[in-house]
């Protein structure tokens, strides 16, 4: 993968991608590219009015894009069901798990999910459920979920999955990762036992810079963290541009493989998208099984195309 860059991707014509997050850093470059090589890309986004905004700039960057605006928030399965439920397509070629939060202060969701597990995967969880006819009936269809090289920070506590004992909040960030991979890789391991020609892999940015890492503090009101979350991303980030690319990589490229882990090629950090290191538990049979089970009975949504 040396040198490979947006430029490289094929073309899109004629496919529909969601990308979750869509209104800012690289769920908003992602959706950029992908509506550059001819996709069709809806725009999954909490906030209307900023994914009305990410709507516009893309279009003035990308004359004749074709972008729709869609309203999503990940933190209430009660929104996820409604936006699937007016999915206006009947095919899906491109799932783009993207949106997340990151070491936030401890809150629930609508749903009483601790908020980074809430959103960050069972938010997910339950999209790619609902949205799973769609992506079945296209062949080479693919699911991207964002996880992070941080997941090696911790494994789930498949007993403690809410972080109901104790909170801590780059712990809870890091299982939370820990699960997009796991997720991940049970979710390939269903489709090949059914047959199903549909991809599902993981791709993380490495270090970029976005505005992730001072929303956190920024909730905490911890003004010095946060300056200093902003200046770690002007010194040693790379940009959201380079951060999207093995997403993008992951999304569009003809050789990747079920269950493979994209990131930057320079030590997980930065560079041109390369096969990434993961953790152990996060190929762990058993472990994608029992949190799988524990997805579908959290977010009441049955992966019934995929029952094993």
């Amino acid at each position: 993968m040396p040198g490979w860059n947006a430029q490289h991707i094929p073309d899109r014509s004629g496919r529909v991608a969601v990308v979750t997050g869509a209104n800012s850093g690289l769920g908003y470059v992602t959706a950029r590219e992908l509506a550059r090589k001819g996709a069709r890309v809806l725009l999954a986004c909490r906030s209307e009015a900023r994914g009305a905004a990410a709507g516009e700039r893309i279009a003035s960057e990308v004359p004749g894009a074709e972008v729709e605006l869609r309203r999503l928030d990940l933190a209430d399965l009660g929104s996820v069901r409604e936006f699937c439920a007016v999915f206006p397509y009947d095919r899906l070629d491109l799932l783009v798990n993207n949106a997340g939060v990151m070491a936030l202060p401890y809150g629930i969701t609508v749903d009483g999910f601790e908020t980074q597990f809430g959103v960050n995967h069972l938010g997910h969880f339950a999209l790619t459920g609902l949205l799973l006819p769609a992506l079945l009936g296209v062949p080479g269809a693919r699911v991207v979920t964002v996880s992070s090289p941080l997941h090696a920070m911790s494994n789930i506590d498949i007993d403690d999955l809410n972080s109901e004992r104790r909170y801590r909040r780059w712990t809870a960030y890091a299982r939370s990762k820990t699960a997009n991979l796991l997720f991940t890789h049970e979710l390939a391991r269903r489709l090949a036992g059914q047959g199903a020609d549909v991809v599902a892999a993981a791709a993380h940015p490495g270090y970029a810079d976005t505005n992730l890492q001072s929303a956190g503090p920024r909730m905490a009101g911890r003004r010095g963290s946060e300056w200093f979350a902003r200046l770690g991303n002007r010194v040693f980030a790379q940009p959201a541009e380079a951060g999207a690319l093995p997403t993008l990589y992951a999304a569009t490229a003809p050789d990747v493989r079920p269950d493979s882990f994209t990131g930057p090629s320079l030590a997980g950090w930065r560079g041109s998208p390369a096969r990434s290191w993961r953790a152990p538990w996060t190929l762990n049979d058993r472990a994608g099984e029992r949190l799988w089970e524990a997805s579908e009975r959290l977010t009441g949504v049955a992966y019934d195309d995929l029952k094993v």
